[in-house]
């Protein structure tokens, strides 16, 4: 089971993940999924129930090296979702 700031971080993915697919960056969940080998089903249930222990950390280093996510704000919820660099670039797909 996860910890309580384990379960946050989960969160912070998948409102990640919601927010490339509301920026037309990816198609859906899927997309994300079959770009880096990352098994469907598990995702799912990972993301009704945040305490289970499937979450991989590398699934955020996707998010900071290849969209521009803020690892600061993944990891802690503070500062922006963006990575400054990266956050005019990002927000143009829209």
């Amino acid at each position: 089971m996860q910890s309580e700031i384990s379960q946050e971080i989960v969160k912070r993915f998948f409102q990640a993940l919601n927010e490339l697919i509301a920026l037309k960056r990816i198609r859906g969940v899927q997309t994300f999924t079959r770009q880096y080998g990352i098994n469907r089903r598990n995702l799912s249930k990972l993301q009704k129930d945040h305490s289970r222990d499937i979450f991989q950390v590398e699934w955020l280093k996707h998010l900071v090296d290849d969209y521009g996510f803020s690892a600061k704000w993944l990891l802690t919820g503070k500062g922006k979702m963006f990575a400054a660099t990266n956050q005019a670039s990002s927000t143009s797909h829209a």
